[in-house]
């Protein structure tokens, strides 16, 4: 079955509340409703690199033997910008990724995606964040993601590794 491509932009902006309004807005904003066939489904972490591949393969088994859909999560870049006007917490900027449109043009040609449901959501923000979001909004089974490999994920700690600390629903971490 072909996948279905649910993009947010990166550089989605949450709403202010306005002091001088009756009632402050809502901290968070609305979410597009899922589609029904993907409730329950695998979650996995996508971008490219040869470990999302490798998670990718095994979430499309898992997928395929649950009888479930596959929920392909892109997240696009964000830097952290110092603020040095007094003691402000730090500011991300959104970089533009278009990253997912590719990746979306390149799953959509893969021949072992045919045997499961799938769609790609694009997310800007922190990677465990934004998969756990996409965990809970379609009520997944489970969250499948890559390992790290390289110094960054040694400084800074991986993904997989933060992701398992934090998470509300079962990790499964491919090496």
């Amino acid at each position: 079955m072909a996948g279905h491509e649910f993009f947010e932009p990166a550089d989605r902006k949450r709403p202010v509340a306005d002091p001088t309004a009756a009632e402050p807005l809502a901290a968070e904003e609305p979410r597009h409703s899922c589609d029904p066939a993907f409730k329950h489904g695998v979650v996995v972490g996508f971008d490219g690199s040869t470990s999302s591949e490798r998670a990718l393969a095994y979430a499309v088994g898992m997928a395929h033997r649950s009888g479930s859909g596959l929920i392909i999560v892109h997240v696009a870049n964000r830097l952290p910008t110092t603020v040095w006007a007094g003691c402000e917490p730090p500011v991300f900027v959104d970089v533009p990724d278009h990253r997912t449109e590719v990746l979306g043009l390149e799953l959509a040609c893969a021949d072992y995606l045919a045997e499961v449901p799938w769609i790609l959501v694009e997310r800007g923000g922190d990677i465990c964040h934004e998969l756990e979001e996409v965990g809970r909004e379609y009520e997944a089974d489970a969250i499948v993601v890559g390992s790290t490999h390289g110094i960054v994920g040694r400084i800074f700690g991986s993904v997989a590794g933060r992701l398992a600390k934090r998470a509300q629903r079962p990790v499964v971490v491919i090496p």
